[in-house]
């Protein structure tokens, strides 16, 4: 159990907050005068769901216990990822790879590394997008296996017209690519907790809209005609999200089995490091299995949540559902997410309140939920050129489309890496990298300050590197660099 805390997660506060007043509508329809027929359509859409999640908001219906009602996930919770691997697999894995659609959350940019666009169509590696490395992904299991998985992707506004633009070149791929929109919701002003209605006071929903939005553009149905069963989720970004054929065996042999007990909900979790402690944990909360999220946690419980002792793993957002009964909880109404509420300022300098929720929230709605542990290698996002760093080394190999960490790498952990401001900005590698360095025995790297690389660099073991201020560090072509501290100003030339 979770040591006891005298103060909860999130009162519950029952007092009605402030309707919404009649006007709003009528704002709502100038706004719109402006748009295409569609995009009309679709907000309205969007405004009638947006009206729900603002009353849950204003009446503060969230996690609604105390700290002390919170345990640790019963062992049975959570599998270890061995047990799967110990199942075998039949002989034809076309049969299990029928049933299966990918959903990859494509709505983000790419501009907090300086990438104009969609995230999804940012460079990562060898001249492959995101996208390309997950077409090239299924694209392999389709021909290898004879088999028909769809690809389908959850774009938004920010991303739709650029990547239908890309999705033309894979009109050859053997792999049959949907796409549908997340919705919009108005931001909420903080002074008065009323909707912001103008065109800048629209924000992305959050990937929790991933269900209804499926649901509502016919895919769901579709994909049950075709005898498809279950839902792979996950990021984009995550290059260790790969179809994972143990994980989809046990989840059909469970449904086919006759005790019908068969998980519908399998969140993918692994163990929690110091890189991780802000992720969201999984918990039990009133005897069934939430997601815990640290926008959640009062300010007070900060620090055990992420404690690593306490709090030993961490969700992935590699999310396997049934889509049978993501269709029976839309069409009830009864896929309950709770609400994110993240404060902002824009440039007009309005304090609003943006209101989100997380797909992997949605597990508390289904009736046999479960974790299992995976391996690290099924969590590898790219969020920082740090990652993209790595990704691009000769630590990683490519096959297929997958990354997969070099046979000749001696340990399989991968290495911190931290790399300062300079380098930022995807640009910034480029112009302060000759080429990616040779990274297969590095543990830790830590670049500060104004330092550049030439060509064919190797960096072995601990390497830190940092240009005081006003000062500039360049380490030459072919260096080896293994278990240094090189501070200061340094320049040294080819020779």
């Amino acid at each position: 159990m979770i040591p006891p805390a005298r103060e909860p997660v999130s009162q519950r506060q029952t007092q009605a907050g402030p309707e919404l007043p009649g006007s709003l509508e009528t704002e709502l329809e100038q706004l719109l005068e402006s748009e295409t027929q569609e995009q009309a359509q679709a907000l309205r859409r969007d405004w009638q769901d947006f009206k729900q999640l603002h009353k849950r908001f204003v009446q503060r219906e969230t996690l609604s216990v105390q700290w002390d009602r919170i345990f640790k996930p019963p062992q049975e919770a959570i599998q270890a990822y061995e047990t799967l691997q110990a199942r075998a697999l039949p002989e034809d894995v076309s049969s299990l790879l029928n049933k299966l659609v990918v959903v990859k959350l494509n709505g983000g940019l790419g501009t907090s590394m300086g990438v104009q666009g969609p995230k999804g169509l940012m460079e990562v590696r060898d001249d492959n997008t995101f996208l390309d490395l997950t077409v090239q992904q299924i694209a392999h299991l389709n021909k290898t296996h004879s088999c028909d998985v769809p690809l389908v992707l959850m774009n938004s506004s920010l991303t739709e017209e650029d990547t239908q633009r890309s999705l033309q070149r894979y009109s050859h791929c053997p792999v049959k690519i949907h796409t549908f929109l997340q919705s919009r919701y108005p931001l909420v002003r903080k002074d008065t907790m009323l909707p912001l209605l103008h065109p800048a006071g629209w924000a992305l929903s959050g990937h929790g809209d991933v269900y209804a939005s499926l649901c509502r553009s016919g895919l769901a149905e579709l994909f049950t005609a075709q005898g498809k069963e279950i839902l792979f989720i996950s990021n984009i970004d995550n290059l260790g999200a790969t179809v994972d054929l143990h994980i989809l065996n046990q989840l059909l042999q469970e449904e086919s089995s006759a005790t019908g007990g068969h998980c519908d909900f399998l969140m993918e979790v692994t163990d929690r490091t110091r890189a991780d402690v802000k992720g969201g944990t999984l918990i039990e909360l009133d005897g069934k299995l939430q997601l815990l999220e640290i926008a959640q946690v009062p300010r007070e419980h900060t620090d055990e949540f992420m404690s690593v002792s306490e709090f030993k793993i961490f969700n992935t957002n590699n999310l396997w559902v049934s889509l049978e009964c993501v269709r029976r909880l839309d069409r009830q109404q009864a896929l309950h997410m709770e609400i994110i509420a993240s404060s902002q300022t824009l440039p007009s300098g309005q304090e609003v309140i943006r209101l989100e929720m997380a797909a992997g929230s949605a597990i508390g709605s289904f009736a046999r939920p479960r974790g299992v542990n995976v391996p690290r290698s099924r969590f590898l996002p790219v969020k920082t050129t740090s990652d993209l760093l790595l990704v691009k080394s000769n630590m990683y190999e490519l096959r297929g489309g997958v990354l997969e960490m070099s046979k000749r790498r001696e340990f399989k952990t991968v290495p911190l890496v931290k790399l300062g401001a300079p380098f930022t900005k995807v640009q910034d590698l480029r112009t302060r990298f000759e080429n990616i360095p040779d990274l297969l025995d590095l543990d830790h790297l830590t670049v500060s300050g104004n330092v550049t690389f030439g060509k064919d660099v190797v960096l072995k073991g601990t390497v830190i590197i940092i240009s005081n201020h006003g000062s500039s560090i360049a380490i030459p072509s072919g260096s080896i660099l293994e278990n240094r501290v090189v501070s200061g100003n340094l320049s040294v030339l080819d020779h």
